[in-house]
């Protein structure tokens, strides 16, 4: 049992490891973008498509590669989505055209299915009484975008653009080869044991709750995401912060909301998934409510003179609502995914897939609704309005669900004790 305990934690802390090394990866052209950008003269649109390339295919092979590895060895799985993401980093710096950087991008995005492959992996080897943290602390590998933020600033300053790519390469080779050779397999008594009908793991889609507790991870992990490629450019067009600057603030921002994810995951096994998802919510929106209220001035006609009373969110209060939202989603991050596992073990891989595609397409969205936003009410805080109406959304979704539930509940125990029969 001792052995199989400590198997269980090499294989957590690997797995984590190896995600934060993909997640690197996959936001890598949220700031190689800004050179791009200038390079190639891109317009705002292009540049918007440009970081939703790699995003895009992230998302959506998030869904038939869930269901890979349901069937197949989760550790091999891991090892080739890791090596196939190799060849094209070497290859970053000899492109040179918009449409190869897109191309480009929609090979290096195969990275971003990491997540689906690490949340089976893990659950193989916890119980259900840990698999809250185990998943939370998988998935503090979203830090990986913290490495991005520090290491390519770095590369920069010592060896210049064109290295940043080749220099990913080997860091991913060698994380691919550690990851194969020291990740436990689970025995091959488990192997056998898998189901591989397809209709047995598509059939949980066809339930509602699966696409709303999406809805859920739309917010918590799409709008996560989607910050992370918006706020260095929020902070320099908004407070007029150097590039430096920006970024060391969404460092904060990063680092903060996918480390406290382990705590989160936590506090769902002590508390309730469903009740931490619910606190959750609650913070990101009163914290929305102040950041999305543009700076206003207003006068007011007195007796004597005329009243000047001035509002605006200072950087300041903004980067400290900001910190507080990120650890109010890293915590609802962990809590999705324990209801994911509390209503459906067996299908961790098909339905959290699905459920991370819709997330991770929310990191490919959300940067394009904020800028239409932004274009059409003309203010800089548009883009918070609008995380605010997507997570009113997914409040009374939650609502509604959980008082069906809860009628739904009293009436079976009305069956239960024959409260509806007649005399």
């Amino acid at each position: 049992m001792e052995i199989q305990q400590k198997h269980a934690y090499r294989a957590l802390t690997l797995s984590t490891l190896a995600f934060a090394a993909c997640f690197s990866v996959w936001t890598l052209y949220s700031i190689i973008g800004i050179e791009i950008k200038a390079n190639l003269n891109l317009s705002a649109t292009e540049f918007g498509l440009l970081l939703a390339a790699p995003i895009f295919t992230g998302a959506i092979f998030r869904i038939p590669i869930g269901y890979l590895s349901e069937i197949v060895s989760c550790r091999n799985l891991f090892f080739w989505q890791m090596l196939l993401t190799v060849p094209p980093l070497f290859y970053l710096p000899y492109v040179e055209t918009f449409t190869e950087y897109i191309l480009l991008g929609f090979i290096l995005g195969l990275s971003g299915v990491s997540f689906t492959i690490g949340i089976r992996y893990v659950t193989d080897w916890f119980d259900g009484k840990k698999q809250g943290f185990a998943l939370g602390v998988f998935g503090a590998g979203n830090t990986g975008a913290a490495i991005t933020l520090v290491l390519v600033p770095f590369i920069v300053d010592a060896y210049g653009w064109q290295d940043i790519g080749p220099l990913y390469g080997f860091g991913m080779l060698a994380m691919a080869i550690i990851f194969r050779f020291f990740a436990p397999e689970i025995s091959q008594y488990y192997q056998e044991k898998k189901n591989t009908n397809l209709a047995f793991h598509l059939a949980p889609l066809k339930d509602l709750q699966v696409w709303r507790f999406g809805l859920y991870y739309y917010f918590v992990f799409g709008s996560f995401l989607a910050l992370i490629l918006w706020l260095p450019q929020y902070y320099m067009e908004a407070y007029k912060l150097s590039l430096k600057q920006a970024l060391a603030l969404t460092l904060l921002f990063v680092t903060t909301s996918s480390m406290v994810r382990a705590v989160g995951g936590w506090f769902a096994d002590r508390f309730g998934a469903r009740t931490v998802n619910w606190g959750a919510f609650w913070i990101c929106m009163v914290c929305l409510f102040f950041l999305s209220y543009p700076p206003t001035t207003m006068i007011i006609h007195g007796v004597n003179k005329n009243v000047e009373v001035s509002f605006a969110v200072n950087v300041w209060l903004f980067t400290f609502l900001i910190f507080v939202i990120g650890i109010a989603q890293g915590i609802g991050r962990a809590s999705v995914y324990k209801i994911i596992y509390d209503y459906y073990p067996n299908h961790m891989g098909s339905v959290g897939g699905v459920i991370a595609a819709v997330g991770a397409l929310g990191g490919c969205t959300l940067p394009i609704l904020f800028g239409i936003a932004v274009d059409i009410i003309g203010v800089y805080s548009a883009c918070f309005m609008l995380l605010y109406g997507v997570l009113a959304l997914c409040m009374v979704a939650m609502y509604l669900a959980l008082q069906a539930e809860r009628q739904q509940n009293l009436l079976k125990e009305a069956l239960e004790n024959n409260f509806l029969e007649r005399d």
